[in-house]
């Protein structure tokens, strides 16, 4: 049986993930559990030896914010791999891009939100604006999508279809536009421990009612591993699409294999419910 280009992906980012994220301490505690809850940890080590591919060395973790910005750059190397193989299903010119930094004007430079970009310089030198704005319209995405508008050539490679007398407004042309197109959002969550994680939440809410245009994707993408938690920023609808978790069906095994009902309940609530996916499901929505 030949394997897809989706698992193979999925099992070089796992192997990834093993070898610099997914780690244990001296006491065998994986790195995405809370060493202070044994169910966490009971779930984490669970998921990690079903994804164990050699390594048995006991590693020390790394520092929550390396965590983090190596989680993010493993999730961008993965959707590079894998949602830039579908152009036959979203063509164009697209880019994955890990956000360097915490830069919370980065959406002002996409075409939706250029006009962000103005507001900014208001505020800046006007010192009551900025206190009344606060930060309700910025946003520092860990991952973002964007399409570059297209030149005519490329519109009308098949037949005429816009010539300089029509659609003088549509963004994706880019006789009427030279900023790219912002497609998705991602947030990327290594664990779910504190209100930060609602972070997600409100730059999915500023996301929305900031654009001028079409809404991307506004996702969250993470290894925590206890559903109670996921459940925090997978339930309900609104801010953000959907919450993916980086495995998923081994997640669904744990729990089962502990033994832990009310868990796995919650967890078939946010799959049954379309809040909560496997990883290996975030390119083929991206090319919705």
């Amino acid at each position: 049986m030949t394997t897809g280009l989706f698992t193979t992906a999925r099992l070089k980012f796992h192997a990834d993930l093993l070898a610099h994220v997914l780690t244990a301490d001296a006491n065998g505690v994986p790195a995405n559990a809370d060493k202070d809850s044994k169910r966490s940890v009971k779930i984490a080590s669970s998921i990690k030896r079903q994804i164990e591919l050699g390594t048995a060395d006991a590693r020390e973790r790394m520092a929550g914010q390396s965590s983090g910005n190596k989680f993010e750059e493993l999730c961008s190397e993965f959707l590079r791999t894998t949602f830039l193989g579908l152009q036959h299903l979203r063509p164009g010119a697209w880019q994955v891009r890990q956000v360097s930094g915490r830069n919370r004007n980065e959406i002002a430079a996409y075409e939706q939100y250029a006009h962000l970009a103005a507001l900014q310089r208001a505020a800046d030198k006007d010192p009551e604006l900025k206190a009344a704005l606060g930060n309700d319209y910025t946003v520092a995405p860990d991952i973002i999508i964007t399409r570059e508008p297209e030149p005519d050539t490329t519109i009308n490679v098949l037949q005429l279809i816009v010539d300089p007398n029509v659609a003088r407004h549509a963004a994706l042309r880019r006789l009427n536009n030279g900023l790219p197109l912002l497609h998705a959002s991602i947030s990327c969550k290594w664990t779910i421990r504190s209100d930060r994680s609602q972070n997600s939440r409100t730059e999915g809410l500023n996301l929305i009612k900031n654009r001028k245009g079409r809404l991307p994707h506004v996702v969250v993408v993470t290894g925590e591993p206890l559903p109670s938690r996921l459940a925090s920023i997978a339930i309900g609808t609104g801010e953000i699409d959907c919450v993916y978790h980086f495995a998923l069906p081994e997640l669904e095994a744990a729990v089962r294999l502990e033994g832990f009902e009310d868990s796995e309940e919650i967890l078939q609530t946010m799959v049954a419910g379309k809040r909560l996916r496997d990883i290996a499901d975030l390119p083929l929505d991206l090319a919705v």
